[in-house]
This record gives C-alpha cells, sequence and structure tokens, in this order.
C-alpha cells in the first residue's frame, strides 16, 4: 500500500508533469473611469464612445507573482462592473445596453468585444457585464496598458455627463520563467 503513493509521487516529478506544478493561477484588477457626454445622441443608434486608456495592474501583478508578460498563457475575464459615480445618485437608466471592447491602442487595432450588457437593469447604479464567450486576452495584458472603447445605446438624453467607473477582474494561467 506504501508503494503506490511513492509510485504517484515519482511519476509526478518527471517527465510532463512538471508544467502543470509550475503553472500560476492568479487575478489582475484595473480600475479606469470614462465618460458618458450630455451631448452625445440616443436614440436607435448605438454610440461609440473615445477610447480611455487603462493602465493596467498587470506587470506589477506578474512580478508579485514571480512571473512576467511573456510566461502568461491565458487570461480571461471573470468580472466587469460599470458604476455611476456622478453625478451623484446617477442610475443606467439613461442606457438600453452596453458593449465594451478593449484592444492594444486607443486607435483600436485588434479591437474585441471584452464584455456587454443588452436590456440593462432600470435603478442600477451598478451592473455586471457579461464577459464574451471564449475570448482570450492574453495580448491585451501583457503591456502596462490597454484601451477600452465604449459601445452605448442610449434610452434617453442625459442632463449631464455622467461618469462611470470600470472595475474589471481578470483571471490569469502563467508559468515560472
Amino acid at each position: 500500500m506504501l508503494l503506490l503513493p511513492a509510485l504517484l509521487g515519482v511519476l509526478l516529478m518527471a517527465g510532463g508533469c512538471n508544467k502543470v506544478l509550475s503553472l500560476l493561477r492568479f487575478d489582475v484588477k484595473d480600475t479606469q473611469s470614462f465618460t458618458v457626454p450630455a451631448a452625445y445622441p440616443y436614440g436607435t443608434v448605438p454610440v461609440t464612445l473615445p477610447a480611455v486608456t487603462v493602465n493596467s495592474t498587470s506587470t506589477t501583478t506578474y512580478a508579485n507573482n514571480n512571473t512576467k508578460a511573456q510566461y502568461v498563457q491565458d487570461v480571461k475575464l471573470e468580472e466587469l462592473t460599470l458604476t455611476a459615480t456622478s453625478p451623484a445618485g446617477q442610475t443606467f437608466d439613461i442606457v438600453k445596453s452596453v458593449k465594451l471592447y478593449i484592444s492594444t491602442d486607443a486607435m483600436g487595432t485588434n479591437k474585441v468585444l471584452m464584455a456587454s450588457l443588452d436590456n440593462v437593469p432600470k435603478g442600477a447604479t451598478s451592473i455586471q457585464l457579461n464577459p464574451a464567450p471564449d475570448t482570450k486576452l492574453d495580448t491585451y495584458l501583457q503591456n502596462s496598458s490597454y484601451a477600452l472603447t465604449s459601445e452605448v445605446l442610449l434610452s434617453t438624453h442625459p442632463p449631464q455627463d455622467v461618469v462611470v467607473r470600470v472595475d474589471s477582474k481578470f483571471s490569469v494561467a502563467a508559468s515560472l520563467p
């Protein structure tokens, strides 16, 4: 009976299992705000807001986990929350739907859908977007920054500029250098 655990230990130390043992899993959390200007139109056509650059915590998080960007193997969005922060008491009643895209730069190079939400609930000051299925985000979190572009379908004209905070949590798998 003692032979089985010892044999299993030897097998785990040999060959291909070393890669599994050295794979790290951790989260990268980023926060950035953008403004929905009062001047933007509403109706049946979504409005694309200018891209905002996010100075990511990825480089620091990688270092804290003893790895580097080039060793990242898999990045996926776990959570993305939008919170109306200004004016006080602002809800998402002005929004019908929202899509958030990620790219490596503000010009939208290699832009992909990161998360979205149709039928935004009334009265909410904070909403959770649905991560785009099967979207790998490795490329976007290999640098110290990335850009977010919002496509918003407004249900009404905002009476004043609305500031929205984006809180994102990415799940990262990386190997040791």
